[in-house]
């Protein structure tokens, strides 16, 4: 599942990144339309890499993850999050002027935030995806998922409506391994709705 989510990322980065070099100047509906997908784009990974800070973090150290691999992991989040503030701000800026050339900035944040961030994503899934195979029956690691699992439902929905948008096969079938197929088609159905209505359209054509 973790993979999935990165591949969620990487891939939303490269919609950016493509959809901002393809920026027509003064179009405010489409600025307005990769504004919305941003927001919500900035929230899940805000999420994520915090939510790993609070949640993974410790239970990866009780499982015999070092101290100096987890402090690795957290420079890396800080990088990401100081990449994602200005990614933020040029963002705000394009949003409001719609500008080719803003939009130009904005992309050249994009590059800074997707550099930093699959930099992290790599490291990570080498040095802690193996952990989290050989330690995936551990208490720790069971009472982690649980913690990633809680959570206003509406939010959940949205995070699975968004994990598949044009989800790989194998992502798919990490959200069922870990999910039950009915809880994902009742409660991304329902409680979906918004990101399909209102984020899910900016990727279309």
């Amino acid at each position: 599942m973790n993979k999935a989510i990165h591949g969620a990322i990487r891939r939303d980065l490269e919609r950016f990144l493509d959809a901002l070099e393809k920026f027509s100047d003064g179009d405010r509906a489409r600025a307005g339309q990769l504004a919305t997908a941003w927001t919500h784009f900035d929230f899940e990974l805000t999420r994520h890499h915090e939510g790993e800070h609070e949640i993974a973090w410790p239970a990866l150290a009780a499982v015999g993850v070092s101290k100096e691999l987890i402090a690795a992991m957290d420079a890396e989040h800080d990088a990401m999050a100081a990449a994602l503030t200005e990614a933020r701000g040029e963002m705000a800026k394009f949003a409001a002027s719609a500008s080719a050339q803003d939009a130009q900035s904005a992309r050249a944040a994009m590059t800074r935030l997707q550099e930093v961030t699959v930099s992290h994503l790599d490291h990570e899934e080498a040095e802690l995806e193996p952990v989290y195979h050989a330690k995936k029956d551990t208490p720790e690691i069971k009472e982690m998922g649980k913690k990633f699992s809680k959570g206003p439902i509406s939010q959940g929905g949205q995070w699975m409506a968004w994990m598949q948008d044009g989800a790989t096969e194998e992502m798919k079938a990490a959200m069922t391994r870990d999910i039950p197929a009915p809880v994902v088609k009742i409660v991304g159905g329902i409680w979906g709705r918004s990101y399909r209505r209102n984020v899910a359209p900016v990727w279309k054509g």
